[in-house]
């Protein structure tokens, strides 16, 4: 895929799954039915607060390399412990989330990679575009999670993507009234835009404008058969 077009399809709402672009506005967690949106960093936009900035200078000793990317067992073996840690669904391996059993990835895709010493500890998978990053997978040890390395590794895309000149930076969705994809607001709420899929337009990030695209979600779209994926309050 071009840059320009993988540019012009997030731009759009759009985003990677293994190797095909996708949209949607609401997920299923726990059988109830919650709304999805998606979220944009415009770089030149970013100032790091003091947590960022503390964050950056605890994990300092660590080294960070950006590479292409290729599946290895170095990162299979890291990836099966970092999911047998969590507690939400995941793909079995890294495989499954990129490729699906395809042999050929169509995308532009890089890693940014964590080492303590000569230990992998971290890695942060992303897609390039022309003139935008996307953030697609990031995994880290289990034993280094007071290190808080996925936020580490949403700075170091960031920053990276900065230091490339580029315009934005795409970390995914969050689902409201979901917090578990809260983190992706961590590196710079002030510069976080949110998708309007009603409008078509992107908007500077609120939790008002947030819960106010929910509920218009919920009231344009919400089919009568789908009301029973909905917890009853």
């Amino acid at each position: 895929m071009r840059g320009d077009a993988l540019d012009f399809y997030l731009a759009q709402g759009y985003y990677r799954m293994q190797q095909e672009l996708f949209t949607c506005h609401f997920v299923p967690f726990g059988g109830r039915l919650y709304t999805a949106h998606w979220l944009r960093l415009a770089l030149r936009r970013i100032s790091w607060g003091p947590e960022q900035r503390a964050l950056l200078r605890r994990n300092s000793r660590f080294s960070a390399t950006v590479r292409a990317f290729r599946i290895t067992e170095e990162y299979e073996e890291l990836y099966a412990r970092y999911r047998a840690s969590i507690t939400f669904d995941a793909a079995p391996t890294i495989e499954a989330v990129l490729l699906g059993g395809e042999t050929h990835n169509v995308f532009n895709t890089q890693v940014t990679e964590l080492r303590d010493g000569d230990r992998l500890i971290a890695a942060g998978i992303f897609d390039r575009g022309e003139r935008s990053l996307a953030g697609i997978l990031n995994f880290y040890d289990p034993n280094y999670r007071k290190h808080s390395l996925g936020k580490y590794l949403l700075l170091l895309k960031t920053d990276h993507a900065r230091h490339l000149g580029l315009d934005y930076y795409y970390p995914g969705y969050l689902v409201y009234g979901y917090p578990k994809f809260d983190y992706k607001l961590f590196a710079c709420p002030a510069a976080t835009e949110v998708f309007d899929n009603v409008r078509g337009l992107w908007q500077p990030f609120s939790w008002e404008m947030v819960a106010a695209h929910s509920a218009e979600l919920f009231a344009d779209w919400l089919p009568e058969g789908l009301e029973g994926m909905m917890e009853s309050s």
